[in-house]
């Protein structure tokens, strides 16, 4: 028990003590932001660090620092520490750096930003992986919702994808601030009262929560590392959250409003994680009850309807349908905008943005025939990739400002070793057995931080002029 509130005091704290010092590391100043210098009344629109906040928090969210952190709470307690830890120094440190490095480059997406500092390569590889990404995020959020209201209601599967897919396609061609600016904050603010009423009442019906442990209780075995760095990303760190800061990055009218809106946004993504990976392995018992539970929706219809009574049906339905759909449309609104910039379309023209959301739709109706677990397994994967990329192109901004490059060189380099790991093990990849994979995540994760050592060393002897 104490473990989980010692948790949630380091998340907090660190908002305020690393935090600070990550914004001081960048250098944070009052110049003037792509809203004020590029303002379409589109994409580019002021909106205050409060709704900022929200908007973050909702799009970043959805059923990720849900679904995940019960996921991940299979592997018991250990979850706990991932979540923490990796939302602090890595997590956070993404998404609030990425949203700044975008601000000081005119509002740019996250592949030509990884263009501009890891070169032509990467970035040619990151807009597909990127744009695949965010495609099958926006899918899986137009098929989960419509599974969960045919069971509901009756009515076919195939009527609730058309009419998801039409507000995703209206909030995607509207002003960030007609419909996102001005429904989604109340919804963001929603979601954190209702994972505090759920913990108020796991707490007052006398469930135990367990205390950290190192211990792999997951009931088939499987190892903690790599797998657990994956499944739980939301909550700890996750690409797709790069792509959103992006969108926040193009509406705040300050640099100082950035630790607000993005590494605020995620120490709540974490706590949110957090509580859910805590009620999951105290509601049932143990990690052997959370399997037998099915996991998933199934298991957060059974925790919320339980917790909460009545309440808890509207928990459930607000929370696989409403939360998504919330992120499944900015996901699309970032693929939007990826291609667009890739193919030197601007985007404040109705004509435009119809012109490249029409084939980007139609993709996305091809591929919702697929299920939502079958569409989900390709998103872990896809996701931290593209943390592990961001996390890189940090780093070597940094590296060129002359800054302190450690703070996202060092996750860079253990992400590295994660993926590499994982690339090797996974079902979906290599499958090798044995300490080979575990030694190669090792190795490439070591190096690659040695060889960027290096580089900042050579940096600095030769001297860069600062890039922004």
């Amino acid at each position: 028990m104490y473990s989980y509130f010692i948790s949630v005091a380091m998340l907090i704290s660190a908002y305020f003590i690393y935090g600070k010092y990550l914004e001081k590391n960048f250098g944070v100043d009052s110049r003037d932001t792509p809203v004020t210098t590029m303002n379409d009344g589109v994409d580019y629109v002021e909106i205050n660090w409060k709704k900022a906040l929200l908007i973050q928090f909702l799009n970043i969210a959805g059923l990720g620092p849900v679904t995940g952190a019960i996921a991940g709470a299979m592997w018991g307690p250990a979850a706990f520490l991932w979540i923490v830890f990796g939302c602090i120094f890595a997590g956070s440190v993404h998404d609030y750096y990425a949203g700044l490095i975008s601000m000081r480059h005119s509002g740019k997406n996250i592949p030509e930003l990884i263009g501009k500092y890891l070169g032509k390569g990467a970035e040619r590889f990151i807009k597909i992986v990127t744009v695949i990404l965010l495609i099958i995020v926006g899918i899986a959020f137009i098929t989960g919702p419509a599974e969960i209201m045919k069971s509901y209601t009756g009515i076919s599967k195939e009527i609730w994808l058309f009419l998801i897919a039409i507000y995703y396609i209206i909030a995607t061609m509207l002003p960030i601030d007609k419909i996102i600016g001005k429904i989604y904050p109340i919804f963001g603010a929603s979601l954190i009262i209702m994972v505090v009423a759920l913990m108020a009442s796991l707490l007052i019906k006398g469930y135990s929560i367990p205390e950290v442990s190192f211990q792999n209780l997951h009931p088939a075995g499987k190892p903690i590392f790599p797998f657990m760095f994956v499944v739980i990303s939301c909550g700890a760190i996750s690409g797709f959250h790069s792509t959103q800061s992006v969108l926040m990055g193009r509406c705040l009218k300050s640099e100082f409003s950035g630790r607000k809106a993005f590494y605020g946004a995620m120490i709540i993504e974490g706590i949110v994680a957090l509580t859910w990976a805590a009620i999951a392995i105290a509601f049932f018992g143990g990690t052997e009850g959370l399997a037998q539970s099915g996991g998933g929706m199934v298991a957060i219809s059974e925790i919320s309807k339980s917790l909460l009574g009545k309440a808890g049906i509207i928990l459930v339905g607000f929370g696989v349908i409403a939360l998504p759909i919330s992120t499944g449309d900015t996901a699309f609104r970032s693929a939007r905008l990826t291609i667009a910039d890739a193919v030197g379309i601007e985007q404040k023209s109705f004509k435009n943005r119809i012109l490249v959301s029409a084939p980007l739709f139609l993709v996305a109706g091809f591929m919702s025939q697929l299920g939502f677990t079958t569409l989900w397994r390709y998103v872990a994967f896809t996701n931290q990739i593209l943390a592990t990329f961001t996390l890189w192109m940090c780093t070597y901004f940094l590296i060129k400002n002359n800054k302190n490059m450690f703070v996202t060189g060092v996750p860079a380099s253990f992400m590295t070793g994660v993926m590499t790991c994982y690339i090797l093990m996974a079902p979906e990849g290599l499958r090798m057995t044995g300490s080979v994979p575990y030694f190669g995540g090792v190795i490439v994760g070591i190096v690659s931080l040695v060889l960027v050592i290096n580089k900042n060393k050579v940096s600095k002897n030769t001297g860069y002029l600062k890039e922004a």
